[in-house]
């Protein structure tokens, strides 16, 4: 026991955390989220939960006092200092140039999430919500949330479906007649809040980090359903064939046209680093590129960073590429942004998200556009999707 003490009493101490980043000083506004601190040996790995999503970060640097993580695939870190019982610092998100720190604080021991006392069992936000944000406004759009009550109680887990990808793991509970939500993974930094009245309508606030903030609201609505995917984006002109030329990680250019992807089935993937919905797609392709690969089908990336800095972006691709053991090539477009996107690949009428794919036969035809994507947050959904590109994919390669 004297050794353990030693040992530990100059480091963090190992256990559940419970951690909030300040969103608004003034108003009080926090967003809650959890981690575990252990030891690996002598190294320090944190373990970040939201409902059942697990975040290993193990790039962690104790000095003296000092507790410095860096986010494993996001450009974002944590810096603080222990003591005692208490982690704090800052969490800063290269990202952004304003509003791009926000005040972190841990408590060591605390494993709930939202500090209320549980009710009586009253599930009343299970199911599917017709979600409006912005409402009333040019802005304005519309969502599914999907909510569910663990075990019957008051703790929640949910996610958000919208036509342009999923809000990931949120995880949270009901508080009366309150809803609360929260995300961290890196990049997201998401809170929900919104009560239900008497007429059995949701209203709220959601905010994204210290930068953003709307409105939402939804009705329960079973039925509900959004565009479809493969509607959205579409090409100009169904005859064209499509091409592009941009360097890959070792600054080699590469083009649809080179001979690794002659008579191949392939799909284009229109990406970031940044984007926690390309994240989960990069996790899913790899695994899809592995299967398929010796069949003859080819996966290609178009990155669209928050950077024109040729060697910045490289280094964040080749960290996303190594953390997801992504085998196929990555492109470096020099470009950023969905209109920066749209305009460098003039052969379609948007890009409406990211990420977006095209699943092109092997005479190079585009046969079809998906925009957005689903994660694994989303249940069946990420099911459905899965059946329907290996289904496709097939397919493609019997041509």
């Amino acid at each position: 026991m004297l050794f353990g003490f030693s040992l530990f009493s100059k480091k963090p101490k190992p256990g559940p955390y419970r951690a909030t980043l300040t969103l608004n000083e003034e108003k009080g506004t926090e967003l809650p989220f959890n981690f575990d601190l252990k030891y690996e040996g002598r190294k320090c790995v944190i373990i970040i939960r939201n409902a059942d999503e697990r975040i290993k970060v193990d790039e962690v640097a104790i000095k003296g006092d000092s507790l410095n993580f860096k986010m494993p695939i996001f450009d974002t870190e944590f810096k603080a200092r222990f003591k005692g019982d208490t982690i704090e610092g800052l969490w800063i998100n290269h990202y952004r140039s304003a509003k791009n720190q926000l005040k972190f604080k841990a408590v060591h021991g605390q494993t709930q999430r939202f500090l209320f006392v549980p009710g009586k069992n009253n599930p009343v936000f299970e199911g599917n919500w017709e979600v409006t944000f912005s409402p009333g406004s040019k802005d304005s759009s519309k969502a599914i949330g999907v909510f569910h009550h663990q075990e019957q109680t008051d703790y929640i887990t949910g996610t958000f479906l919208t036509e342009t990808g999923d809000y990931r793991y949120l995880e949270g509970m009901k508080n009366g007649n309150e809803l609360y939500l929260s995300c961290f993974d890196g990049s997201h930094a998401y809170l929900f809040i919104a009560s239900l009245d008497e007429n059995s309508r949701l209203s709220g606030t959601f905010y994204s980090g210290a930068h953003w903030q709307e409105p939402w609201e939804a009705v329960f609505n079973r039925d509900f359903k959004l565009r479809r995917a493969d509607e959205i984006t579409f090409l100009k002109n169904k005859n064209e064939k499509i091409n592009f030329s941009f360097p890959d990680l070792n600054n080699q250019a590469t083009s649809l046209s080179d001979k690794r992807f002659e008579n191949k089935a392939v799909m284009i993937q229109v990406m970031g680093s940044w984007c926690p919905n390309c994240m989960d797609e990069s996790a899913y392709f790899s695994e899809l590129y592995k299967q398929y690969r010796s069949q003859g089908l080819e996966i290609v990336a178009l990155a669209f960073e928050k950077t024109n800095d040729f060697e910045k972006s490289r280094q964040l691709l080749n960290r996303l590429k190594n953390r997801l053991k992504i085998d196929y090539p990555i492109l470096i477009t020099l470009q950023s942004g969905k209109e920066n996107a749209s305009a460098a690949l003039p052969f379609l009428n948007q890009i409406a998200a990211f990420p977006t794919t095209l699943f092109l036969n092997k005479q190079h035809q585009v046969v079809k556009i998906h925009t957005g994507f689903s994660g694994p947050a989303t249940g069946q959904e990420y099911l459905d999707y899965k059946t329907s590109t290996e289904s496709l994919i097939k397919n493609l390669l019997k041509e």
